[in-house]
């Protein structure tokens, strides 16, 4: 699995200190930004799968840690929330989405626009964890 972003890339990011744990939330991030970019055309190292031009380099990196400091900032880390319209920790509550209810998205918003405006996008993008 390629990790497309590093603890020092999220800092750099987000202007704070990577939080613990940082590792982790940036590989499950790298998961999301591989369902954005399945169909984008780009080059990549054969050796280490990351990409060769720079600028697209940067912005995957970019979008990893708006992806990975949404998921954070929403609670979601793992992007497990699309699964459950409510979640409650106290006494564990979990009410699966469906019925027609949307549950919440399992892509930042941000990373979709960095992508886009890099050109790795073609168009928009359906987040599949609000069908």
């Amino acid at each position: 699995m390629v990790v497309y972003a590093t603890a020092a890339d999220y800092a750099a990011y987000t202007g704070q200190p990577a939080p613990a744990g940082i590792d982790a939330v940036l590989a499950r991030a790298s998961e999301r930004i591989d369902e954005l970019l399945v169909t984008a055309v780009y080059n990549v190292d054969p050796v280490t799968e990351l990409p060769t031009d720079p600028k697209e380099a940067a912005a995957i990196a970019r979008a990893t840690c708006a992806q990975a400091a949404w998921s954070l900032a929403v609670g979601d880390p793992y992007g497990v929330a699309a699964a459950f319209k409510d979640v409650q920790i106290g006494s564990v509550k979990l009410s699966r989405a469906g019925g027609g209810e949307t549950g919440p998205a399992r892509h930042a918003p941000d990373a979709a626009a960095i992508l886009r405006t890099a050109g790795l996008l073609p168009g928009f993008v359906i987040d599949h964890g609000a069908w």
